[in-house]
């Protein structure tokens, strides 16, 4: 009997699960960047920055980013740092191929280098990393666990690791609303915008199965991280954990 797990509200069996998610990501690459901005009315590239500021990036510093798609963190950590060296990956070609040309066009490519992989299995040595960062990607991976594991055993003795993510808003009323936006405007943007209405309404739903900001804190804390906070933006619509390996 296979196990199962979420994709999106739909339940799948695990093995099949990584082929939905490229599927999704596969669709939307081309239009990946404008739906971001539509869809947080360009907020997602402050947090972003938030991020950055927050991960106290220092000299020479060797930062994995997971899950990068277009490159917005990688190419705010070459360009501020630039005596840093940036490993910009996504399982995802078609959104690698997006963020690879993007940072040529916009001249982040020179320490800045490319791999496809697979956030679950690292191909990387213990504790390579000074930094590692995940922009809204951690929801999509088929064992957070197993993820958040390898992100701790390749990280430095004094490394640090950011997850910036969808979370769940603190305000009843509030939530309200963010639940009929993302179910009824969300849908609508991807099929304007994308011509792909389905990968957004699977947006909305990878949200809701993922863990609140106190459940993720505790599964950080549980891959062997001394220490994790998080802080809401939004109210909570997103947030940003910090966890330190030391």
């Amino acid at each position: 009997m296979n196990n199962k797990t979420h994709f999106g509200f739909k339940e799948v069996d695990v093995e099949d699960k990584q082929q939905h998610v490229k599927g999704v990501f596969s669709s939307v690459a081309e239009s990946y960047d404008i739906m971001n901005d539509a869809m947080t009315a360009g907020m997602h590239r402050i947090w972003k920055k938030i991020l950055v500021e927050l991960a106290d990036i220092s000299e020479n510093s060797t930062v994995l980013d997971i899950a990068s798609g277009t490159g917005d963190i990688a190419k705010l950590i070459s360009k501020e740092y630039l005596s840093s060296s940036v490993f910009m990956t996504d399982i995802n070609m078609e959104m690698l191929n997006e963020g690879r040309n993007r940072s040529i066009n916009e001249s982040f490519n020179k320490n800045t280098h490319f791999c496809q992989l697979n956030g679950e299995k690292l191909p990387f040595a213990d504790e390579t990393f000074d930094v590692i960062t995940i922009g809204f990607g951690l929801r999509n991976f088929t064992d957070k666990s197993a993820g958040l594991n390898e992100m701790f055993r390749c990280l430095k003795g004094d490394g640090r690791l950011l997850i910036l993510e969808f979370s769940k808003p603190k305000n009843k009323a509030f939530s309200k609303i963010y639940d009929w936006y993302s179910f009824n405007i969300l849908p609508r943007l991807g099929s304007m915008i994308a011509n792909d209405g389905d990968s957004y309404k699977y947006l909305a739903e990878s949200i809701r199965m993922h863990p609140d900001q106190e459940s993720l804190k505790e599964m950080v804390l549980k891959s062997g991280f001394n220490d994790c906070k998080f802080y809401n933006l939004l109210n909570g619509i997103v947030a940003i954990h910090v966890a330190d390996r030391r």
